[in-house]
C-alpha cells in the first residue's frame, strides 16, 4: 500500500507539471503568433483622438455646395474628410466649429490641400448659396471647404444617416441640433467622432496620422 500511495503522488505531480507546460505553451502561442496579427491595427486606432469609430463606411450622399456644384462624398477618396454640420445663422457653437476648423487647417500647413472639410446645412430654409459663401468667407475657409445645402428633403436623409438630429428653426432663427465632427480616412470610412468640445490640436493629430496612412 505505501510503494503504490507514493507512485500514484509521483504520477500526480507529474501530471499536473506536463498540465501546467501545455497552459504554458498555448498561452505562448496565442500571444504570439494569434495576437501579432492584430496588435497594430488596435495600436494604430489608439492613437486617434475622439470616439474610435474602427473603420465602418461612411455613408455616400449627393448635395450641392455653395457655387452649386454638385458634391458626394466618394468623390474624396484618397483624401482624409472632416464632415460636420452646421447652419450660418448660428449664434455660438457653429462659428466656434468653424473658427476650430481654420485653426487646425492653419496649423496643417501645405498639407490641408489634402484634405476636405464638408458642412452639412441643418437650415434648409435659411441656409443659401449667400449665406454660405459669406459664412466660408468670414470665417476664412479655404478652398477646401465644402458648405451643401439643400431642401428638407434632400438633407434630412443626410442628417439619419450620420445619427444627427435637428428641429425646425425658431421664430428667432435658431435651429436645435445635435453636435457632431466625423473624421474620415482616404478610404471613406469613419475612423473618429468628436463633440463640439475637440480642440484644434485633436482634429489637426488625427488628420496627421490619416495623410499618412
Amino acid at each position: 500500500m505505501t510503494m503504490s500511495w507514493r507512485l500514484a503522488s509521483r504520477l500526480s505531480v507529474i501530471t499536473l507539471a506536463l498540465l501546467v507546460v501545455l497552459l504554458v505553451a498555448l498561452f505562448s502561442f496565442r500571444n504570439g503568433s494569434g495576437g501579432a496579427t492584430t496588435t497594430p491595427a488596435s495600436t494604430s486606432a489608439s492613437n486617434l483622438q475622439g470616439t474610435n469609430l474602427g473603420s465602418t463606411p461612411a455613408p455616400d450622399f449627393r448635395l450641392k455646395d455653395q457655387y452649386g456644384n454638385v458634391i458626394s462624398l466618394t468623390q474624396f477618396k484618397g483624401k482624409p474628410v472632416v464632415l460636420t454640420f452646421l447652419y450660418t445663422h448660428c449664434p455660438d457653437v457653429c462659428p466656434l466649429t468653424a473658427e476650430k476648423i481654420h485653426t487646425t487647417m492653419q496649423s496643417l500647413g501645405s498639407s490641408a490641400q489634402n484634405v476636405a472639410v464638408v458642412a452639412v446645412s441643418m437650415d434648409p430654409k435659411g441656409d443659401t448659396a449667400a449665406t454660405t459663401q459669406n459664412f466660408a468667407s468670414v470665417h476664412k475657409l479655404g478652398n477646401y471647404f465644402y458648405y451643401l445645402i439643400g431642401t428638407q428633403n434632400e438633407l434630412a436623409p443626410v442628417w439619419a444617416s450620420y445619427s444627427v438630429d435637428a428641429q425646425a428653426a425658431t421664430s428667432s432663427g435658431v435651429v436645435n441640433h445635435s453636435s457632431a465632427i466625423y473624421v474620415i480616412d482616404k478610404q471613406g470610412d469613419e475612423r473618429a467622432l468628436f463633440d463640439n468640445s475637440f480642440t484644434p490640436n485633436e482634429l489637426a493629430s488625427d488628420l496627421k496620422i490619416l495623410l499618412g496612412e
